[in-house]
């Protein structure tokens, strides 16, 4: 059977409190369940766990059948690495250790280490465990997901191919491998719209029992027949897809609420009767013995121990102010960036909520890192209105100066005072982190972080790329509500559909170079999916000149 089953799981980070425990769930044969919760308790931990990268503390978990996984950041960390080192890492075990042995017995037969002895042997042990059958899927995989042909995978290198290109091949692969048992830990991580609706078709399409982490809200609601909820050190399971999961946790907690209350007030009940018939007692030696069994319960109704109380909601408040500006924000004048689109031009205007959209590879990072003036492959002219103040948050939340310091400290250089930065730090649920060194937060802190930075700098103008991309939910939501109130211009590089609904106008940046103003949401995704209708799209405007 191919089902996964967790009993009691706890885990504590080496030199760190315990990050979890009572952590118990199923899923069934051919069930697509998702684990969610907020950043940093646990979630990518659970999948680590149950593939035997860490080793829990306590409890069990059983795996039906064969399992492939594929971490969070596959692909991302070695791009000098040939694509067959990234594609064998996600391969069944056996064959993962046989083709590690292959093409280390070919590097040293090329550079005449070995006689071809030890390469004929592993070439040997490669077919037999079905290698070749492993390389054909390899080809059919990339054949479908990357956009230039693939002719060798030994000198194909990983950099060579778009993040989202690195993350569509491994997924293809793993999707289509007829493993019993996948984890996947932040699937849609780095893919563009139009593949996330690909990512969904092939998880429904997909029979294989599927475990995930991930915090894209339309893909959970479209995919997941299970939620798996991670918090108050524990874990609970909601039956049903995510569109229906807030609602029962809302009932779970009033629900929790109410059964706390009930256990207290029989608690207080048991002991005043008690303490009532000791006194009895004491004036009467006859009662001794209803006394007695009035302590009796008491101490057994105690020591069965209350119910769970309501899981504490995270608190995400983010407070953007903004400020005023020239009703003309930016202009552009035939902007092009290392020839990636053709040039075009174009006006943001104060308060406007621009999505820049478009698939991967079409220079949308590129733009945005141009406007923020650290790009030095701009055409033409980009201009800045008066009183205007640009803020970025960048999607790689890798700041080497922030290195060896703590949260606090890097607060601390804006607000001067240690109780309004531990203050700054709890309104984004960082106050635990406070002396927490920036290398060591989850990617999700590194982002609250990063958002906290630019809302206290006080900026008018907001570059934002792939802002929710490592925040959790409520993060997200958190983000979401505060752009709402937020007194500025925001233009943000995003593929998350739920975040961009709340967009009134969108540039899109086709796969030919071509750019088009989209005035609503519905005909974004629209053009999206169809981009050679973009020419005769209701609304649609074409900027290049």
């Amino acid at each position: 059977m191919s089902n996964i089953s967790v009993s009691e799981l706890a885990y504590s980070p080496p030199g760190a409190e315990q990050l979890f425990f009572d952590v118990s769930f199923g899923v069934a044969a051919g069930e697509h369940a998702a684990i969610v919760g907020p950043n940093g308790v646990g979630k990518s931990t659970i999948l680590k766990i149950l593939t035997g990268q860490y080793e829990a503390d306590d409890g069990e978990f059983s795996i039906g059948g064969t399992f492939l996984q594929m971490t969070q950041d596959v692909g991302m960390s070695r791009p000098d690495d040939a694509l067959r080192d990234m594609l064998i890492e996600v391969a069944p075990e056996g064959l993962r250790t046989a083709g590690k042995t292959l093409f280390a017995a070919e590097k040293a037969m090329m550079s005449g280490d070995d006689d071809g002895m030890k390469y004929a042997e592993a070439l040997g042990d490669w077919g037999d465990l079905g290698g070749y059958d492993l390389e054909t899927q390899w080809a059919a995989a990339a054949q479908r997901s990357v956009k230039t042909p693939i002719t060798d995978f030994a000198t194909r290198l990983v950099g060579q191919l778009s993040g989202g290109e690195r993350k569509r091949l491994v997924l293809d692969v793993l999707l289509n491998s007829g493993a019993d048992v996948l984890f996947l830990d932040e699937p849609d991580n780095y893919l563009d719209i139009p593949t996330r609706g690909w990512l969904e078709e092939q998880i429904n399409q997909c029979k294989s029992t599927i475990l995930m982490v991930s915090h894209d809200r339309t893909l959970l609601e479209r995919c997941a027949t299970k939620i798996i909820a991670v918090e108050g050190s524990g874990a609970w399971v909601h039956g049903g897809s995510y569109l229906t999961w807030p609602e029962a946790r809302q009932k779970r907690q009033e629900l929790l609420g109410d059964d706390l209350k009930r256990w207290n007030d029989e608690e207080r009940r048991l002991f005043h009767h008690m303490k009532m018939m000791k006194q009895r007692a004491a004036q009467n030696f006859k009662n001794a013995t209803k006394a007695n069994g009035a302590e009796s319960r008491w101490e057994k109704f105690v020591k069965a121990g209350p119910p769970p109380p309501p899981a504490p909601d995270q608190q995400i408040h983010v407070r953007f102010t903004g400020a005023d500006s020239a009703r003309r924000v930016v202009k552009f004048e035939n902007v092009a960036v290392d020839e990636l689109f053709s040039p075009f031009s174009d006006e943001i205007h104060f308060g406007e909520r621009v999505g820049l959209i478009g698939p991967n590879g079409t220079g949308k990072t590129h733009l945005l890192n141009a406007l923020h003036g650290t790009h030095n492959g701009l055409v033409g002219n980009i201009t800045f209105g008066p009183r205007t103040s640009v803020g970025m948050f960048n999607q790689i939340n890798d700041r080497p100066e922030y290195r060896g310091r703590t949260c606090v400290d890097i607060v601390r250089d804006k607000l001067i005072d240690e109780q309004k930065s531990m203050g700054a730090l709890a309104r984004y649920g960082l106050r635990n982190n406070a002396k927490q060194e920036f290398q060591t937060l989850s990617g999700g802190q590194k982002a609250r972080l990063e958002i906290l930075g630019l809302e206290l700098a006080g900026h008018n103008v907001l570059l934002l790329d792939e802002p929710t991309d490592n925040l959790d939910i409520e993060s997200s939501e958190a983000l979401e509500n505060a752009l709402e109130g937020f007194e500025g211009t925001v233009l943000a590089v995003s593929h998350d559909r739920t975040f961009l609904a709340r967009f009134n106008r969108f540039i899109m940046i086709t796969d030919d170079g071509d750019v088009y103003e989209i005035p609503d949401y519905e005909l974004a995704l629209a053009g999206l999916s169809a981009p050679d209708e973009l020419p005769s799209l209701r609304l649609a405007k074409k900027l290049n000149a």
